[in-house]
């Protein structure tokens, strides 16, 4: 682990929330990568510097997908899901983030 510094407000913004599913933890469990919902403008390196200081750990890579939101229908009215931002983030060997204990 690296020596944990300090995280800013903006580094939180980038970091939205964890997701914890079927996949992504079959994701840590086989490559040790957490999958996380970030901002939507946020950059590869931004997202690894946020991570590293909020968790005090060493990422490896970063790896993004953004999903388009999808249109639906409610009520009759037409509607569009927001579009979102999900970061896959490799860490080091024996790092470990507890996605149970809070941030």
């Amino acid at each position: 682990m690296i020596e944990k510094t300090q995280a800013t407000p903006r580094d939180y913004d980038i970091v939205r929330y964890p997701v914890v599913t079927e996949k992504s933890t079959m994701l840590l469990e086989k490559a040790n990568a957490y999958v996380f919902v970030v901002d939507k403008h946020a950059a590869k390196p931004e997202i690894k510097g946020a991570i590293e200081k909020i968790f005090g750990v060493k990422v490896v890579s970063v790896n993004t997908i953004v999903n388009n939101g999808k249109r639906k229908v409610f009520r009759g009215r037409r509607g569009k899901r927001a579009d979102f931002k999900k970061a896959i983030v490799r860490l080091a060997e024996g790092n470990v983030i507890e996605l149970s204990a809070g941030v």
